[in-house]
């Protein structure tokens, strides 16, 4: 079978219906007719939404296990639970230079597929062995709790790893590949392909908001066995749906004999040998090869031409590069302005599992007669937006704009981004707001000093900072995803997904260090914290115009950067 690395000989003369750059299951040129498109994307989307609900699955209720079966403290599930999400939010970036560099995107999957069952089936087996059942396990002493021996332990982390490494591999190279299907050089399908960065974002909301109640239901009601088990067949169903679309996908061609991270590492490793050298005249730059984008010498980052063959023997580097593989390069560091002033981004978002919960557990929660709305999920609403807005934007908003724009997607990949990220900084706003008539409302009802006490205010305060968040998702968020993938070198598409996860994760830690930073600073300076345990007596609403102000900053600076960056060919800029 031909995957990703099929070399680029093996096409035959382009024809009308052939596709360039991309060949068939057998290593022939692909059809435009025959492969790839919806018919191939409906496989590999319901293969990532499965995925995905399996994840979210664990995920989700990783904790409660961590302080249960486990026995670890509150504290100490946490942080493990922190830093299993830090790492898999850093290993796509490795997962997808394996992929883009060596096996390709099709066999990563696969791969990464196998490695997921594999860590799901060892937790079950944990549970289902190893982790001490009271039915099983009759206890000795009235009060005697038993608890896992440090093997026991170990070997379910052991499987969580494994998940993480398996998550690295399979979620950065699915999402590139369903890309893939869509030809970029045709008007039709570079919009098609605009559309199913929407469509994936909307089929995953709706797995999200049909999986993740039962199984955290069958997991906190039933059993770990049980609620292990269901996510590990739905895995095998993932691999079978995303096995049998074989026949009809695209894969790339390899068009280079040297990979394009090899070629990129080489321009920066010899630019830091030579970083004495004066850099080479322009009379070398314009007699080197062409790039393979479609500026030419780009006038940013200077520094990196030092690589280039000078005029002189004597001008010339140790190992010098072509001006494509400067190019190349250099096209890689002009992401990296819009990347840092996304991070905002990412921060505001990890506020909707953290402190939007904690507020929502102090506030009238109650619906009819005894039954209290949980307060984390009230992060519904955020997928609720995405199923509701989505549909509005493609069908909608977008055969509008596209009437003024001239634009096929409506609006550039960058103006959507910064719509998203004005949307996010509108919800820390409103956040920052309903708290001050939270504060408010516990001081005027003499609560502030009852820290169990329910607030008389009604919880569903809190849903307009959810549902803008939601929106923002359906601007930033896709086009985050879209415009990485879409500017980086067709090899590099899977790191240019994994690029764009990383500025969630990374927005992860920046919040963890900002709260960390602040409590130290605040803490030491004033008796109250801004993060105390009796949220009556804290400042959220503090925190939350801190956030206010850094995104608004984040998105002025984001619109400098983002005023002057150069599309790629495959743009519309």
């Amino acid at each position: 079978m031909a995957l990703d690395d099929t070399p680029e000989s093996s096409q035959s003369p382009l024809l009308e219906d052939t596709v360039t750059g991309a060949v068939n299951h057998k290593g022939l040129p692909a059809k435009r007719s025959t492969s790839g498109g919806w018919s191939s994307v409906f496989f590999i989307i319901g293969s990532e939404v499965t995925e995905r609900s399996d994840y979210y699955g664990i995920e989700g209720n990783l904790v409660n296990y961590l302080t249960g079966p486990l026995g670890q403290s509150t504290a100490m599930a946490a942080k493990n639970v922190n830093i299993w999400s830090g790492v898999i939010t850093l290993l796509p970036l490795l997962g997808a230079i394996v992929a883009d560099s060596y096996i390709g995107r099709y066999r990563t999957i696969v791969i990464a597929s196998l490695l997921y069952i594999l860590g799901n089936g060892l937790a079950n087996q944990v549970c289902n062995a190893f982790v001490p059942q009271p039915s099983r396990f009759p206890t000795q002493a009235k009060n005697h709790v038993l608890f896992p021996s440090k093997f026991e332990v170990i070997f379910f982390f052991i499987s969580l790893y494994v998940v993480a490494i398996a998550e690295g591999g399979h979620k950065p190279c699915t999402q590139a590949f369903g890309a893939d299907q869509f030809d970029g050089e045709d008007p039709k399908e570079r919009q098609a392909k605009s559309s199913y960065f929407n469509w994936l974002n909307f089929s995953i909301c709706i797995g999200l908001s049909v999986s993740r109640v039962p199984l955290s239901y069958v997991q906190d009601n039933i059993n770990w066995v049980v609620g292990f088990g269901i996510p590990c067949i739905m895995l095998v169903v993932a691999l079978l749906l995303f096995l049998a679309g074989t026949n009809t996908y695209r894969y790339n061609v390899k068009r280079e004999e040297n990979n394009a991270f090899s070629r990129i590492s080489k321009v920066f490793v010899e630019a830091a040998r030579n970083w004495r050298l004066g850099p080479s005249s322009e009379k070398a730059i314009e007699e080197g090869v062409q790039g393979t984008l479609s500026h030419q010498s780009s006038p940013k980052f200077k520094f990196l031409n030092k690589v280039l063959p000078g005029p002189k023997p004597s001008e010339a580097c140790t190992k010098t590069c072509s001006i494509s593989e400067v190019e190349e390069a250099k096209a890689i560091l002009r992401l990296f302005p819009i990347w840092s002033t996304c991070l905002i981004y990412g921060l505001v978002l990890a506020q909707s599992s953290t402190f939007f919960t904690k507020q929502g557990t102090t506030m009238d929660r109650s619906i009819g007669s005894g039954f209290d709305v949980p307060p984390a999920s009230l992060k519904s609403f955020i997928s609720i937006a995405v199923i509701f807005f989505i549909p509005i934007y493609d069908l909608l908003f977008v055969p509008i704009a596209t009437i003024f724009t001239r634009n096929p997607s409506g609006i550039t990949m960058l103006q959507r981004i910064g719509i998203g990220m004005l949307l996010s900084t509108i919800s820390m706003a409103i956040a920052a707001l309903v708290e001050m008539k939270r504060l408010r409302t516990a001081q005027e009802h003499g609560l502030v000093d009852m820290p169990n006490a329910t607030i008389p205010m009604r919880i569903w305060w809190l849903v307009p900072q959810y549902v803008l968040l939601g929106l923002s998702d359906v601007f930033a968020f896709v086009g985050l995803e879209e415009f990485f993938y879409d500017q980086v070198l067709d090899e590099l598409r899977s790191i240019g997904i994994a690029l764009f996860m990383s500025i969630l994760g990374v927005g992860s830690f920046l919040s963890s260090f900002l709260i960390y930073f602040l409590e130290k600073i605040i803490g030491v300076a004033r008796q109250d914290s801004w993060f105390s345990d009796n949220l009556n007596k804290a400042h959220l609403d503090y925190f939350y115009w801190l956030l206010f102000g850094l995104n608004a900053l984040g998105l002025i600076a984001y619109m400098h950067f983002a005023k002057s960056y150069i599309y790629n060919r495959r743009s519309i800029s």
